[in-house]
């Protein structure tokens, strides 16, 4: 027969919290004996037992049991059983709704530190291709339909800007998570003379909770850090996008190392970007835990509720899944070959130069407008005659401007790149200061 009362339980997931949850714990013990609230000697028994319980914890060893439902009824029974009496002192002054508002605002604190150091690994494998391959001209798309010559390490660093304002995002998160709530109690306050601040240094927060009734019910720092993970899941799943195109034959632009890549069960020339296609995927699983805390949030009533029960498995498993991703892609790039020969000579593609070469009318005298059509007809009649732009002799051009000269064989795809020389551009000393300034920013993050 079922027994229903598991439907409550959450201990299965929120003992991922320990840490916290003994960390929170110590700090108000050690702030209720300076308060002369409870006796010294209990809050050292209190603290001392603490950390033999997280001992226990970390050894596998500590009784978990599935009827005190959750991860502090475990931790203050367990204590119970070591120190005895003195361990009922330890819920003074507090509730167990704004001690789990401090566990997940501890343990997301954490998270975050993990996810930055995770997007700056990532950054620093795109700046080392960047590096790698600066001097190498790809052709660059847009609609994916080739479009202009750009530097491969121009397209490198386009990523590193996503991830870095990733890194605001989340960097954004935590100064406004930067906020005690212990000492809200259930909702209301509590009738002790605690010190909060006190316990907000202690515990590394720059500021107390303003309203009590608003620090149990907040739960936007996870919405913050939900709406930040999604954003850089879908940042890394465009680049995964590119990988998995990247390195089709029908492209054949890189080559990933073996080990990020799979065979097929009946194919034996296949070598599937797997990894690439699996980060593509779980970026549909990180948008859904976003949308699943904004729909539990939308409806409750201040303060607590027991459907914030349900905020942590989501929140876990988009942690877990941003992380694991992150991982991947700082191990999977530095080992992505680029088939330099390959995109170099798709770069040179005359029509690629079309732009370039209603430039070159514009620098003659022509509107722009006027030079975008002559080109817009000559490649049409070249697409006719199935030659490209390079193959026309200069009366086939000035057929169509008188403006055309021999200079015009001057245009190349490195010529164009070169022309690209304005802030932000794909020339190439443009692209040095795009790759010196994500160096400086990856050395800054080292301090």
């Amino acid at each position: 027969m079922t027994d229903h009362r598991d439907y409550t339980v959450s201990m299965h997931y929120d003992r991922r919290l320990y840490r916290q949850d003994i960390a929170g714990s110590k700090a108000h013990a050690a702030m209720l004996a300076r308060q002369g609230i409870i006796p010294p000697e209990d809050a050292d028994a209190i603290i001392a037992g603490l950390g033999r319980v997280q001992d226990e914890i970390e050894r596998g060893e500590f009784p978990w049991d599935a009827a005190l439902e959750d991860l502090h009824m475990n931790i203050e029974r367990r204590l119970t059983d070591l120190i005895g009496p003195a361990a009922g002192r330890l819920h003074t002054g507090r509730s167990r709704n704004d001690q789990i508002a401090l566990d997940l605002r501890l343990y997301t604190r954490e998270a975050i530190a993990d996810t930055v150091a995770g997007l700056r690994n990532v950054q620093r494998a795109l700046a080392g291709l960047a590096e790698q391959y600066r001097d190498v001209v790809m052709p660059g798309y847009t609609h994916l339909q080739r479009a202009q010559p750009v530097l491969f390490a121009h397209h490198m660093l386009a990523y590193f800007e996503m991830l870095e304002r990733d890194i605001g995002r989340f960097q954004d998160g935590a100064a406004r998570m930067d906020v005690l709530p212990l000492g809200s109690g259930a909702l209301a306050g509590v009738p002790y003379p605690t010190d909060r601040n006190a316990v907000a240094a202690a515990l590394g927060f720059s500021a107390i909770s303003a309203n009590s009734m608003d620090a149990v019910a907040d739960r936007d720092f996870l919405v913050e850090y939900h709406a930040a993970a999604a954003t850089a899941m879908m940042h890394l799943s465009r680049l995964a996008e590119e990988i998995v195109i990247w390195s089709s034959r029908e492209f054949d632009f890189v080559r990933l190392a073996d080990e990020f890549t799979t065979g097929s069960s009946i194919m034996p020339q296949k070598r599937n970007p797997d990894f690439a296609e699996i980060a593509r995927g779980k970026t549909g699983r990180v948008y859904g835990h976003l949308v699943a805390i904004l729909t539990l949030l939308k409806g409750l009533p201040l303060t607590y509720n027991r459907d914030l029960q349900e905020d942590k498995e989501g929140f876990f498993d988009t942690v877990d899944t941003l992380l694991a991703t992150l991982a991947v892609f700082a191990a999977m790039l530095p080992g992505m070959a680029l088939n330099a020969a390959r995109v170099e000579s798709l770069a040179g593609d005359s029509y690629m130069l079309a732009t370039d070469l209603a430039d070159y009318l514009v620098g003659k005298g022509l509107p722009f407008r006027e030079a975008h059509g002559v080109m817009r007809r000559l490649c049409r009649r070249c697409e006719e005659g199935d030659r490209s732009l390079s193959e026309l002799p200069l009366s086939e051009y000035r057929k169509f401007s008188p403006h055309f000269a021999d200079d015009v064989y001057a245009i190349t795809a490195a010529a164009s790149v070169a022309a690209r020389d304005n802030p932000g551009g794909t020339a190439p000393n443009r692209v040095a200061e795009g790759l010196a300034r994500a160096q400086k920013i990856l050395a800054e993050a080292e301090r």
